[in-house]
């Protein structure tokens, strides 16, 4: 028989367990409440909308939202989407008329959207994005060979253009430098790369010396990104499937290639129809996507030479115009616009080849995706 001491003991251990267990599980849930958020956001030309996805750690996609433009009967062709440094607003470009930049908030705890203003753009622009100090707005009109500036208030709304610049044919990416004292633009139907210094406290653009970087004829350059050491580029050409590497001088913001190889699987045969180009976070893995094909093509970034090694390529949604990679590395999102929906790809964190893990249907004519990791 037990003691009264012992039968005491005896009763409070369970509620000691118990009561150990529900402060683990506790600091559990807050550790998971305290955890950033990954959202995926969906340009959506057709549907007039933009779809909006939680992604758990998996890389599933969970669908929170479908945020519409306000006072927009059509955005256009495409739907370009740029989110500013702070993660507070997201811009899409409309390309109807009125040509508009659209504001939208994120919600820092949902990822939701919520309208908070629209701003003129000088023409239909292909693409836009948001410079390094957040205050202004670049893009690029394929159709009105042009560039243009616009100043960003402090809620995120654009302003009327502080410059429109006059380009060679087919303007189609306007991006800053990682130091933000240039941008560049390249323009597909001339076959260069315009230079231009930029100072960010003044707003002000001016052509760079030199001016323009020349590709070869009829590669029509398209989009480009920049390693994340910032000594290199890597530039997709649309028209011939190329996509070659070059060092970056930040000092005088001068690009020289290294390199020249394709985003075109092997033994094909037909027109190039090249769309985008994206950098893993951590710089040792880049992605193209080609339309003709349909498929994504994956390399290994030499992070001391710059320079490529094709791993392969893989079939995607069909028209892939738009892709993502999430800001951990470890997933690539690919939208189609002809199959309106998106694809989720795991990267094999040691070759950097993708694996296909599953469709999420979206808007109508897919383009464009952005990623945003929230606190």
């Amino acid at each position: 028989m037990l003691s009264p001491t012992r039968r005491r003991i005896a009763s409070e251990a369970p509620r000691a367990v118990i009561a150990t267990t529900l402060t683990f599980l506790a600091l559990i849930s807050g550790v998971r409440a305290g955890m950033a958020e990954t959202f995926a956001y969906v340009g959506n030309a057709d549907s007039n909308d933009i779809s909006v996805f939680k992604m758990d750690d998996s890389g599933e996609m969970i669908a929170v939202q479908t945020a519409a433009f306000k006072d927009v009967d059509k955005p256009g062709s495409s739907t370009p989407l740029a989110i500013t440094p702070d993660h507070r607003v997201l811009i899409a470009g409309v390309r109807s008329q009125p040509y508009l930049a659209v504001s939208f908030a994120i919600d820092p705890k949902t990822g939701q959207l919520s309208p908070i203003g629209n701003g003129p753009l000088a023409d239909s622009m292909a693409n836009i994005a948001v410079d390094r100090s957040g205050k202004f707005l670049l893009s690029a009109s394929y159709g009105g060979n042009k560039v243009a500036l616009n100043p960003l208030s402090a809620d995120g709304v654009a302003g009327e253009p502080k410059q429109v610049i006059p380009t060679g044919l087919n303007a189609h990416a306007f991006l800053p430098s990682p130091d933000n004292r240039f941008a560049f633009a390249t323009n597909l139907g001339s076959d260069q790369v315009l230079a231009f210094a930029f100072d960010a406290t003044a707003g002000t653009l001016t052509p760079n010396d030199p001016p323009a970087h020349k590709v070869p004829e009829k590669s029509g350059p398209r989009h480009f990104v920049f390693h994340p050491n910032g000594k290199f580029v890597y530039l997709v050409h649309e028209l011939n499937g190329d996509v070659a590497a070059f060092t970056y001088e930040a000092r005088s913001g001068a690009w020289d290639e290294i390199q020249r190889t394709t985003a075109l699987p092997e033994g094909f045969t037909g027109k190039p129809w090249a769309a985008d180009i994206h950098i893993t976070l951590d710089g040792r893995f880049l992605y193209a996507s080609e339309r003709t094909t349909n498929t994504l093509t994956a390399y290994k970034v030499d992070g001391s030479s710059g320079k490529l090694t094709t791993i392969g390529s893989v079939p995607t949604e069909k028209q892939p115009r738009g892709f993502h990679i999430d800001p951990s590395g470890r997933y690539l999102a690919a939208v189609g616009e002809l199959s309106d929906s998106m694809t989720v790809y795991a990267i094999d964190q040691s070759s950097g080849a993708l694996a296909r893990l599953k469709s999420y249907p979206t808007g109508k004519k897919p383009n464009w995706v952005e990623f945003l990791k929230l606190p």
